[in-house]
Order: C-alpha cells, then sequence, then structure tokens
C-alpha cells in the first residue's frame, strides 16, 4: 500500500493537479486536509474517473478533511471519542465541532486524516482549543492501542506542529512568541508519540520541510515548517518500507502551500507488488 497525506487548500480549486500527483505515484490512498468545501460540493468524477473511492466529510468552506482510496472505505468515522468543538464566543463542552478528522479502514489499517487547529496565538481561545483537541486525541490513541496493541492504525495530516527547531525554517516563527513551536504543543506531539506512535517518515526522510507560506518568497527561500506528518503504531511502522516529501509539489500552477507527505507499506510479505521504492 502506498499512503500519501497533503493539505491541499481547497480541492475544487486544485483537483487537478491532485488527482494527477494520485495517479502518477501510485498512490493508493489518499488522506487530504483542508479540503474547503462540503460533502456535496466535493469533485467526487475526477477522483472516480482514477479509479478511486472517497469519503468526505466538511461543514463550510473551512476545513474539511477527506480520504479517497482504490480499496473499499470501511468503518468511517467522523470524530474521534470527546473531539472538541470551537466557535467563537462559545465556550463549554458542547460548542460545534468542526470538520477536522476522519477514521476509517482501508485493507486492515486504521488510518485517520487529520486537521489539527491552527492556535491562532500564545493566549488565544483556539489555542486553548488546540490543546484540549490534541489531549482528546492522545487519549484516544492511547486507549485505542491499549486495547488493540496489534492495530495498524496511522494518524496523518496537517499536525500544525513543528515538533523541534530542525523542523522550523520559517524566521517568523520564533520560539516563546509563536504557535507551533510553544513549549506546550511540543509537548502535546510527545505525548502522541508516548501512547504509542512514532514518526514513520523522519528515520527514513530526516530533512525537509513540508509547509511554506505563500508569502515574502518563503519557497524559493526555503524557510518552510515541517508540520505535516504520518505517524503510526509499532504494528503499522513495522510495515513502512519507504517514505517521501514531495516538495516539487509546492511548485508550478496555483499549487498548495503544502506538499504531500508519502510512505510505502509492505502488508502482505516481499511479494506484495513490484513498485519501486521511494527511499
Amino acid at each position: 500500500m502506498r499512503l500519501a497525506t497533503w493539505n491541499v487548500n481547497s480541492i475544487r480549486a486544485r483537483v487537478e493537479r491532485t488527482v494527477e500527483f494520485a495517479v502518477r505515484e501510485n498512490i493508493d490512498v489518499l488522506a487530504m486536509q483542508e479540503i474547503k468545501c462540503k460533502p456535496e460540493q466535493f469533485p467526487y468524477e475526477k477522483f472516480e474517473e482514477a479509479g478511486f473511492h472517497v469519503e468526505a466529510h466538511g461543514l463550510s468552506q473551512w476545513n474539511g478533511v477527506a480520504i479517497a482510496s482504490r480499496e473499499p472505505i470501511e468503518d468511517v468515522e467522523l470524530a474521534f471519542p470527546n473531539m472538541p468543538g470551537f466557535a467563537k464566543g462559545h465556550e463549554g463542552p458542547d460548542a460545534p465541532q468542526e470538520a477536522r478528522a476522519m477514521g476509517a479502514t482501508i485493507n486492515g489499517v486504521r488510518v485517520w486524516s487529520l486537521y489539527v487547529p491552527n492556535g491562532r496565538a500564545l493566549g488565544d481561545p483556539h489555542y486553548d482549543y488546540k490543546l484540549h483537541w490534541l489531549k482528546s486525541l492522545e487519549e484516544y490513541t492511547r486507549t485505542t492501542l491499549e486495547a488493540q496493541p496489534d492495530l495498524p492504525l496511522a494518524l496523518v495530516g496537517d499536525f500544525n506542529i513543528a515538533p523541534t527547531d530542525a523542523d522550523n525554517g520559517d524566521p517568523t516563527i520564533v520560539p516563546g512568541f509563536s504557535t507551533h513551536v510553544s513549549p506546550l504543543e511540543r509537548d502535546a506531539f510527545t505525548a502522541l508519540e508516548r501512547a504509542g506512535l512514532s514518526d514513520v517518515v523522519r528515520p527514513l526522510v530526516p530533512t525537509g520541510f513540508t509547509y511554506w507560506d505563500y508569502k515574502q518568497l518563503r519557497f524559493p527561500r526555503n524557510q518552510g515548517l515541517r508540520i505535516d506528518f504520518i505517524l503510526g503504531s509499532a504494528a503499522f511502522a513495522d510495515a513502512v518500507t519507504g517514505a517521501a516529501i514531495h516538495r516539487d509539489e509546492r511548485k508550478g500552477e496555483i499549487p498548495s502551500d503544502h506538499v504531500p507527505v508519502v510512505v510505502d507499506l509492505d502488508l502482505d510479505g516481499p511479494d506484495d507488488d513490484d513498485r519501486p521504492m521511494i527511499f
């Protein structure tokens, strides 16, 4: 299985290049974030013509997640247990949930496409929401893997966290003053690892960013962030045979400000397929 995650920053604006990438790179499962549309607005036809099934979850022109797969998509969930909600001026446990999570089982792998809240600014209510959201995700992960330690579980998507200084090349993102690099956000990322997950890309691709702001020539200057991840359980990590960050997808016409992150999985042994690895 070749699994990719990509914050597409509006699927309707970028459907052609998204599908073209999935076909060209032989992607089996593509988790998308920031689709920015409701399910009835999603461009299913383009994916279906390319041989993909699609499940989409969106509530407005903001946020939104989706999964496209060449294999059947089963057991779809649109939120993990106790996932908090958010609305401006609305605090408390009954705040409406946003379209930030979709879980599905594909060929025995439990995949979550996740768009972690941005946080906006230190001290902003959205920052507290982000930390609460991540804590609930950690609790779900820990509980799930305690009950099913052999489950191939993958949390993939835009985490809006640069967990180490090496993941931050943007001079405007300053520790102590900015979100994405604060100690509490980095602790939340580490807590996911303590809950039983590991970054399966970093050991194979130790450098490189996944996001560059559109402003101030951030991409030509390579002043980016590594905030898009594939985190896997032990059973998932053991199946990973290759990984890649597709930096060139930030080039060309109307690119997303994020690029795809891809892993190859050997779920059935060495004879699974004859595609080249992507080290």
